[in-house]
């Protein structure tokens, strides 16, 4: 088998080349999405590649710094070339962190007309890339990002996003697993945001001082309508807490009751991460299509 050195080595060689045909990506992107998903090769079982490339050609894409209060915290932003102004569309990643998948993810989005930026929430806690076991990453780096501090980064990209040919007032969010309950939070927590789409995030949870709510917890506070896609077969999601939030839901804010939800029957959790076993082309595909809609509905 081999060593995360090698799956690492591996794949920086895979992404540099992807990087030279990006301008706008950085060395240290390059590095940094090269280890992201040497990380999760290491960790998971995976395919070394994502399985859909999005061109960067027509676009302006690659790395941004965002201030926040002084902090200097990194971004990959994607938009059409152009002054705009475009909608804008946070896109919020697993615990990986913003390595090539998520990239590309920003890249499609803004094919279809929108600047898309996916921040680096965990910065200040660690680096994802450096850990080779998912139980380390959570207790040593995720499970220290406070929700606050979240919320706080997200306020700060929308502001930079407003100043840099962004439409704020055409704001949405989108995020895969742990980004998919941030985006329940912030749906909740940004009178800016016109919808959300959540893919996979969790939905209940103990109270801690880091995140001292969970999405079932801030229906009434809603102030976007949110896609749930969602996995039937997702052990770390079990329906029952689906049908909790659906229940929260009805009896929450107007954006609440306008919130729906999308269950793929045996489909596993990040059913939309491609460059994972996990992946469903049908369901991811699917999943697409249904965010596209929620976009033009909303935005």
């Amino acid at each position: 088998m081999p060593s995360l050195q090698q799956d690492t080595q591996a794949l920086l060689n895979v992404t540099d080349a992807t990087a030279n045909q990006h301008a706008g990506t950085t060395r240290r992107f390059a590095l940094q999405a090269a280890l992201g998903v040497g990380y999760a090769a290491a960790a998971l079982p995976v395919v070394a590649q994502t399985a859909i490339k999005t061109s960067a050609q027509g676009l302006v894409s690659g790395e941004v710094t965002i201030d926040v209060n002084g902090f200097k915290m990194p971004a990959y932003r994607s938009a059409p070339e152009g002054p705009g102004p475009w909608p804008v569309i946070l896109v919020i990643s697993e615990i990986f962190g913003v390595h090539e998948y998520i990239a590309d993810v920003t890249r499609r989005l803004a094919r279809m007309g929108y600047m898309a930026i996916a921040p680096e929430l965990f910065v200040r806690q660690g680096d994802p890339s450096v850990y080779g076991e998912i139980a380390k990453l959570q207790s040593e780096v995720i499970a220290k990002v406070p929700d606050a501090q979240v919320m706080g980064d997200l306020d700060a990209t929308v502001a930079w996003a407003g100043q840099h040919g962004g439409d704020t007032r055409r704001l949405a969010i989108t995020g895969f697993c742990w980004g998919g309950r941030i985006t329940w939070l912030y749906a909740a927590h940004q009178p800016k945001v016109k919808a959300g789409i959540a893919w996979y995030g969790r939905l209940v949870g103990p109270s801690t001082p880091v995140t001292p709510q969970h999405p079932v917890d801030s229906v009434a506070q809603l102030k976007a309508p949110v896609l749930g896609l969602y996995g039937g077969a997702d052990t770390g999601i079990p329906l029952a807490s689906v049908d909790t939030m659906k229940q929260a839901l009805a009896q929450g804010s107007a954006a609440a009751k306008a919130s729906t939800f999308v269950v793929y029957p045996d489909m596993p959790h990040a059913f939309h991460a491609d460059y994972r076993p996990s992946y469903r082309e049908a369901a991811a595909l699917d999943g697409w299509t249904r965010l596209q809609a929620w976009l033009q509905k909303y935005l």
